[in-house]
């Protein structure tokens, strides 16, 4: 497909987007519980982390506008008039959710922007590495999006079983049907700029991609941990190395298409799959700790 063509492709998905699905009102939702204190116990972390994330989706529009000082027009349309609400809206209907089941409410960090982003912003006004940072972006948005549907998909499915339909079914349903257009368009966007890259780029791609890659909303020691943990309480660690592992090929899944198409057999980008293996071993160690410190704690 010409460049023309996938300009074409990318403004009717994001037409269609904003006429299908508008930001979901959070007075829309059926927040009646069951069993709160059951739903905290078995999703608190779940529902604490993605609510952090989503909110902080305001952060990282201004990080956007630092890394792609003059992006495709598209694209600011996208990230700042379509996914930017509906991910505030996402944010603030788990955030509602987890306050009524008696935990914290969400602490996202909204404005903080890393040294490292003002220098790639500053280097993004050349346009042959701006054309990088947005197939690192379109990537990022890609692997995240693909989380975020399989974390919905099995946080919807764990929330019937308890048997929390109201939430299951107008909290979280309506949040999941948002995100497989977020992927599309990252998808779109990425194979239309890939074809389009000089080798040095591609090279370049590949080696910040797996030198920078990072589980979505992990920027800290401690944010890895809590990845571990949600990885732990959806299930996807319960089958050990192999949940793992289909969980790396299917957020990986594009960039392997993409990037590693010349490696014959590989089946997830290599430094997907160990990321999660480092959050699953640092949320090991957290739960570890808490549980000698109960232990050692003085009884009344």
């Amino acid at each position: 497909m010409t460049d023309r063509g996938h300009s074409r492709r990318l403004a009717e998905h994001v037409e269609r987007m904003a006429d299908e699905h508008p930001p979901i009102p959070v007075d829309s939702a059926d927040f009646s519980m069951a069993r709160p204190r059951v739903l905290a116990e078995r999703f608190g972390p779940v529902l604490t982390y993605m609510s952090r994330v989503e909110l902080e989706v305001e952060r990282n529009v201004l990080e956007l506008n630092l890394l792609l000082p003059d992006p495709p027009p598209i694209d600011r349309h996208f990230y700042a008039d379509v996914w930017l609400p509906q991910e505030i809206h996402h944010g603030l209907l788990l955030d509602r959710l987890q306050s009524l089941a008696g935990l914290p409410p969400a602490t996202p960090d909204l404005t903080h922007v890393s040294f490292s982003f003002r220098v790639l912003g500053a280097l993004g006004r050349l346009n042959a590495v701006q054309d990088v940072t947005r197939m690192m972006y379109y990537l990022t948005g890609a692997a995240t999006e693909r989380s975020a549907i399989i974390a919905y998909n099995r946080l919807q499915l764990g929330l019937m079983d308890l048997g929390e339909r109201a939430v299951a079914s107008t909290v979280v349903a309506p949040i999941k049907r948002q995100e497989p257009g977020h992927f599309a368009y990252y998808k779109i966007a990425a194979e239309g700029l890939w074809s389009e890259l000089a080798q040095w780029q591609k090279w370049l791609v590949r080696t910040l991609r797996r030198q920078t890659f990072e589980p979505v909303g992990a920027y800290t020691k401690q944010q890895w941990a809590e990845f571990g943990d949600v990885m732990h309480h959806l299930g996807i660690t319960s089958d050990g190395e192999r949940g793992m592992t289909r969980y790396a090929e299917q957020i990986g899944r594009l960039e392997l298409e993409l990037l590693w198409a010349q490696r014959q057999g590989l089946r997830a980008p290599t430094y997907v799959l160990d990321s999660l293996r480092v959050a699953a071993r640092l949320a090991a160690g957290d739960h570890h700790q808490q549980t000698v410190a109960r232990l050692q704690a003085p009884t009344a």
